[in-house]
């Protein structure tokens, strides 16, 4: 029984250093190993560009709603009719800005895997 055990241990470290010489030591492994680390690095790429997308998106949007809810709250109580309607419309600018954008968060939402950076709300509030 020792010499069975002795003899199956020694038969998967010559496989294992097999394995090994022929992903490092020989063109056809070498190229095999070169792929799968490729393949993995275009995996990363492409999740980091979305990931890049995404932000770049949420900042554009959240940019647009801050510039449009500022224009309501400068206006909205003026006594000119005409700034009374640019709030209005800055206002409902602001509302269709924070549906897309809750929306947009909630569909992308795997992007981040619980860790949406600091400039990056999770939700826009519709202004009343």
């Amino acid at each position: 029984m020792k010499n069975f055990l002795i003899g199956f241990l020694l038969a998967i470290v010559l496989i294992i250093v097999g394995a090994c010489v022929f992903l490092f030591a020989t063109p056809t492994g070498k190229d095999i190993y070169n792929q799968w680390i490729y393949s993995l690095e275009k995996v990363d790429e492409k999740t980091y560009e979305t990931q890049k997308e995404v932000e770049g998106v949420c900042r554009a949007m959240i940019a647009s709603y801050t510039q449009d809810k500022m224009i309501y709250e400068q206006y909205k109580d003026s006594e000119v009719a005409e700034e009374r309607s640019w709030a209005n419309n800055a206002k409902i600018r602001a509302n269709n800005t924070a549906a897309t954008y809750n929306n947009y968060i909630l569909e992308n939402s795997f992007v981040w895997q619980d860790n949406v950076p600091s400039d990056i709300a999770t939700e826009l509030e519709y202004i009343e």
